[in-house]
This record gives structure tokens, sequence and C-alpha cells, in this order.
């Protein structure tokens, strides 16, 4: 027998296990003897060649007999071929959820290992991708067929969501999320985004805190929703953590409220506000509301109601109207006002981590790849502030942003409003001093 023969475990096409010798000839299985022996043929045996060389290897993979009789050349890359495929293939089946596995690192990662003749990646990303697709879970394609339960509803710490579905939508929330919901619910921030939700879905929800002595951001809950109609789930999460802490306040994105209004009007009323000067100062005192003193709101939108109807702004009225519904009626005006929370009127709280997660997925994600990635993110963010409640962390300094110009300007208005109520000056006079402050953010927004 050859002395220094080296072996790799490889395996076929058809899944059979393979041995490769000295990385230049390959075995596939052929049968296995009565003292448990495996006998091995070239791969050859089959083909034009006939090579009848073999190899017979006991249970512990130990050489009993090799036949080098080969009748045809060595022939490296298509035996680095086979090891390639079935070392990622391999490194798919060690993962328990291989949605993160990228192909192309693992590739390189490999070849740099295998020290010998490697194949280019595009000859074998296709087979690489129908094993990877073997190993993924299958596709769900209607929210009908989201599972209640599921192997892959466990944070990466073994522990369960907690689950809440019907047919309209599914809410997940980790023990660990379920912890900052309690203890931080003074302020909770909530926002949705179109751009991850699976395409047999509408928009995945996302509710966030901020932990004030950590000034950190967390996710407490998200959910995917099927339908548009399930916007009222907005306001049905609202009323149910209200209900639970009564004391929270649930504050939406600011930069959603405004294009949500830009949208309406874009369809009620656009060659108004863009053709008359009088319509657009009213427009942009609508949608910088959020900014004032909540207590002025209704008089300020009373007074361009008033004026619009003696002007006749016929199509800027269905806007006004459909701000009063919805704005005034249907919301909680604390939801979407953040006076007392200028700090946040960006909504980092989710808008950043929107920004990361559409950047995430080129394309509408499946739906067992988004819920992969929302639990790794809810790993981080354990992990995250496990650190920081230890102490492990730096105060970042905030960069000076639009956020403060309003604030200061806000700061400036409200010093002037206290003068004026210490001097007992008329309610009016305070409307009007907030409809000029209106006016003044069209200089920052």
């Amino acid at each position: 027998m050859e002395e220094n023969l080296i072996i790799d475990i490889s395996e076929s096409n058809k899944g059979k296990e393979q041995i490769i010798i000295n990385k230049k000839y390959k075995f596939n299985f052929s049968y296995k003897r009565k003292d448990n022996s495996k006998v091995y043929k070239c791969t050859e045996y089959k083909k034009i060649n006939k090579c009848k060389s073999f190899i017979i290897l006991n249970d512990k993979k130990e050489f009993l007999k090799y036949n080098s009789s080969h009748n045809h050349p060595e022939n490296e890359y298509d035996v680095s071929l086979s090891i390639m495929k079935h070392k990622i293939k391999d490194g798919i089946e060690k993962s328990s959820i291989p949605f993160g596995i990228k192909i192309k690192p693992l590739y390189n990662k490999i070849s740099k290992e295998m020290g010998l003749i490697c194949p280019e990646y595009n000859s074998i990303k296709s087979q690489i991708s129908r094993n990877l697709n073997k190993k993924l879970p299958s596709n769900v394609t209607t929210f009908a067929e989201i599972p209640s339960e599921s192997e892959y509803y466990k944070t990466k710490r073994g522990e369960n969501f907690m689950i809440f579905k019907n047919s309209n939508l599914i809410i997940f929330q980790s023990p660990f999320q379920a912890k900052l919901f309690r203890e931080y619910n003074d302020d909770i921030f909530v926002d949705g985004t179109f751009f991850i939700a699976p395409k047999f879905s509408y928009q995945v929800f996302i509710t966030r805190t901020y932990a004030k002595e950590l000034d950190s951001f967390y996710t407490t809950s998200f959910a995917i929703l099927k339908n548009k109609e399930q916007e009222t789930y907005k306001m049905a999460i609202s009323k149910a953590a209200k209900t639970i802490f009564p004391n929270t306040n649930i504050k939406y994105c600011i930069w959603h409220y405004k294009k949500s209004l830009e949208i309406k009007k874009n369809k009620l009323c656009y060659n108004e506000v863009k053709n008359n000067n009088n319509i657009f100062i009213y427009y942009k005192a609508i949608s910088n509301l959020p900014f004032i003193n909540p207590e002025y709101i209704f008089d300020i939108y009373v007074i361009i109601k008033i004026k619009s109807i003696k002007n006749n702004y016929c199509q800027f009225l269905k806007f006004l109207e459909y701000f009063y519904k919805t704005y005034l009626i249907d919301y909680d005006m604390k939801i979407w006002n953040y006076y007392n929370n200028i700090e946040h009127i960006t909504n980092n709280a989710s808008e950043l981590l929107n920004n990361y997660l559409n950047n995430l997925f080129p394309t509408k994600p499946s739906f067992y790849e988004l819920i992969d990635k929302l639990n790794e993110l809810e790993h981080l963010s354990y992990y995250d502030y496990q650190r920081k409640i230890r102490g492990i962390w730096k105060i970042k300094k905030r960069a000076i942003n639009k956020a403060n110009e309003i604030s200061v300007l806000i700061e400036r208005f409200k010093s002037i409003e206290a003068k004026l109520i210490d001097a007992k000056c008329d309610r009016n006079k305070i409307i009007n001093l907030w409809f000029d402050c209106l006016t003044n953010l069209n200089n920052i927004i």
C-alpha cells in the first residue's frame, strides 16, 4: 500500500458518501462487507475509462486496502469542486437557521483553507443555493399560513417569544422586551415600515422605549399587519398600553404625521396650496402643530378654518376636515404632539431602526428571514442593555441638529407665554403667539 495517503470525506451529487485520496482521485461508496468494512470504487469506474481502482476502509475510516491502478489522469479541479461543495453544504447543515449564512464569504474562507486549486464561485453558486433552500423552512405565502407556534419563535437565548395572533396581525414580544416595557413606559415610541414587510402583508409595526439613564432606545415589540385597514392597530395598541400603564405616553413619528398630511394635501388641494400663499401658510401651520403647546392647537385650527370659509378655500376646507376627524377626533393629541418631548421629535427611537432594517433587505424578505433578523436584533439589544446596566458604556456627545434648533425656538416661545400669563394677558394674545411660532418654524423645517 502507498505511504502517506491523505483522505478527505465528501459526498456525491446524490448525497452518498464519497472518499477523496490525496486530493486527486474520488471514490464513491459501492457496498458494505460482512466485517462492516466499506468498499469504494473510483468514480471513473462507470465511465469510458472503466477504472478498476478501489479502496477498502474499516469503520474508523482506516485503510485496509488500496488498489491504485488508475488508468486516467489526476483531476485536481474536479476533486476540489467536490470538496468545496461538501464543506459549504456541511456549514449549512450545522446551522440551525441558516438565513444569515453568506455563501461568498464562506466560499472565500474555505478556498483559503483548502490550499489547492479551487473552482470559481459561479460554478457552484446555483447548487449551493439549492442546498440552502432545502435547509430553510417552507416559505409563508399568505397571512393565514403564519403559524401561531414555531421552533423559530425563540430568542437566541432559548426563550419563547410571547405571541398574539389573529386574522389581521401577529405581535412578537420576548421576555426581555416585556421587562423593558414594564420598567420604561413613560414614553413608548411607535412607528411602522412598509419596506421590510413580507409580500403578503402591509406593514411591520415597531414599538420602542427610551431608557433615560442609559441614553438608549430599545425595541419592546414588533408586529406584522395584514392590510391597510389594520392602521387602527396603532390606536388599539395605544389604548391597550394606556389601560395597563395609565401614565404611559404613546408617541407616533412626527415625520410620518407630516407625510400623511402631505399625501392628503396632494390629493385634495394641491393646486390651492401651491398657488395661494395664504393657504400655503395655513397648511404649513397645520403640519407644524406637533411642536407647539397643545392647549392652543384647537383654537388655531378654528382660526384657520374660519379664514378659509371666509375666503372660500373649498378644496383646502376638505383637507381641514380630514385633519379634524383624523388628528383631533380619532387620535389622542398627545400621541402626535411633542411639545414636552422635543428631544425626540425626529423619533430616532424607531426611524433609525427602520432605516437600518430597510438597508438589510434590498428586496422584501420572506417571513422567516424577517423573523430571524428581528430575533438577531433582539439579541444584540439584550447584550447592549446588560453591558450598559453594568456601567460598560460611554456617553456620546450629541451633534447639533434640527431638533436642537426647534427646541431653542419652542423654549423661547414658552418663556414669552409664561410672561404673558403672568401679566394676565388675554388668551387670544397667547393663541396669536403660538400662531407666530408656527410661522417661525417654517424657517427651520
